[in-house]
């Protein structure tokens, strides 16, 4: 499991048809503790409603296919959650409600 932004939208007219329905984001991963950009970005299930730009977790290889919304589909990477916020040895280091830090 990673924390990622969300910095795009995929849009597919032609895929299996168990991807119908399916909404698909661009997300960058990103340093959990400082939110800086980190590694390479992916596409990802969203499983939870989760929105542009909002910082996410996500899951991956064959944890991706065990959420309600992709169980038995061709995913190799899903949102699980929203964060709201992090702390870090007792200082907010993220939180949703406030400009990034």
């Amino acid at each position: 499991m990673y924390a990622a932004r969300i910095i795009g939208t995929v849009v597919c007219t032609q895929k299996d048809p168990r991807m119908n329905s399916l909404k698909m984001y661009v997300v960058q991963p990103v340093n959990i503790i400082t939110f800086k950009d980190e590694g390479k970005s992916a596409v990802a299930i969203d499983a939870v409603g989760a929105g542009n730009s909002e910082i996410v977790l996500v899951v991956s290889g064959s944890s991706a296919r065990l959420t309600e919304l992709t169980l038995n589909k061709p995913v190799d990477a899903t949102i699980t959650a929203i964060i709201d916020y992090v702390d870090i040895e007792g200082k907010n280091v993220f939180s949703k409600h406030k400009k990034e830090m």
